[in-house]
């Protein structure tokens, strides 16, 4: 598997992360580094704990992260997430936290898959 074929598999935009970071080599260093971000398992704690306002604070991180990587099924779902969360007034939709596991976990699951096959 090519890095741009880890990209299609996650649903991302592998153009627009090539002409952020110009060489595949950085791509992958990016990209692999992204497994080791707590920013979802913050997500995860600050919602089973209610925490409205840590819950946005990660759900913008990982929006960011998202969009910086062109992860952009991860980044629609953690914006979707984040903007419910914005007006700092009610919990986290389950609904919309659904989509964020879902699409974090394909997002992981190509990286790993990627990985394993270097």
């Amino acid at each position: 598997m090519t890095i741009k074929e880890c990209y299609d598999r996650m649903n991302g935009s592998y153009e627009e992360a090539k002409s952020r970071l110009m060489m595949d080599s950085m791509i992958e260093r990016f990209v692999f580094k992204f497994l080791d971000d707590s920013t979802m398992e913050n997500l995860r704690k600050a919602i089973a704990q209610g925490d409205i306002a840590v819950s946005f604070r990660e759900a913008h991180t990982l929006t960011g992260v998202a969009a910086n990587l062109a992860f952009t099924e991860l980044q629609k779902a953690a914006s979707d997430l984040t903007e419910q969360l914005r007006p700092l007034q009610s919990p986290a939709d389950a609904e919309l936290m659904a989509g964020v596991e879902k699409a974090y976990g394909i997002v992981v699951d190509a990286i790993r898959t990627y990985q394993a096959e270097k």
